[in-house]
C-alpha cells in the first residue's frame, strides 16, 4: 500500500490551507516586480507587511503612503525576521535568497523563495476574490500557465454569474 501511495505522489502536492493572516507579520525582502505582485496579493489579507529593500517600485511606495505596508529602504538583516510568520525572498540575488531560506528554516518561519521553487515551503496560489468568497488555485509549482488559465476561466465565470460588490482595496 505504501509503495502505491509513493507512486501516486510522483508530483509533490501542496495542501490548500486558509489562514487568518490579519495580524501575522509578513516580511518581503526585495522591492521589484515580483515583490510588488506578492505584496498586492498579501495586502488583501494582512495589514502587517514589512518590505525591506534598498529600492522599491512606485506601487510599493504608493501602498506605503496609503498606510497599507511598512517600508524599510535598506539591506535586510537577520533581526528583521523576528516574530515573522512568513517571509518572501524576492530579490535578484540568488545567494541572498538562499541565505534567507536557510535562516527561515533555522527559525521555523515559512518561506517562499521567488528564484527557486525547491526552497519554498509554500507557493502563492492564483487568487480569485468575490465578496466573501476566496478561491486559491495551484498547480504544485509545476505548471504556472495551467493554473493561470484556470484562474482566468474561473474569473470570467464569476464575473458573468456573480458580479462582485465593489469594496475598497489597493488596485481595484
Amino acid at each position: 500500500m505504501w509503495q502505491d501511495w509513493r507512486n501516486y505522489m510522483k508530483t509533490k502536492r501542496y495542501f490548500p490551507m486558509f489562514i487568518d493572516m490579519e495580524d501575522k507579520k509578513v516580511v518581503v525582502v526585495g522591492g521589484g516586480a515580483i515583490a510588488t505582485r506578492r505584496v498586492r496579493t498579501l495586502v488583501e489579507f494582512t495589514h502587517n507587511i514589512y518590505v525591506i529593500a534598498p529600492r522599491i517600485t512606485e506601487d510599493l511606495d504608493l501602498m506605503a503612503v496609503k498606510g497599507l505596508i511598512h517600508i524599510e529602504k535598506r539591506p535586510v538583516m537577520r533581526r528583521d525576521f523576528q516574530m515573522a510568520f512568513m517571509v518572501i525572498a524576492a530579490t535578484d540575488n540568488g545567494r541572498l535568497n538562499d541565505d534567507i531560506a536557510r535562516i527561515c528554516r533555522e527559525e521555523g518561519i515559512y518561506v517562499n523563495v521567488s528564484t527557486d521553487k525547491s526552497k519554498c515551503d509554500f507557493y502563492f496560489p492564483g487568487i480569485i476574490k468575490r465578496d466573501e468568497l476566496v478561491i486559491g488555485i495551484n498547480a504544485s509549482g509545476v505548471n504556472h500557465a495551467k493554473a493561470r488559465q484556470v484562474r482566468m476561466e474561473l474569473e470570467e465565470f464569476f464575473d458573468k454569474n456573480y458580479p462582485e460588490k465593489k469594496q475598497g482595496g489597493f488596485g481595484k
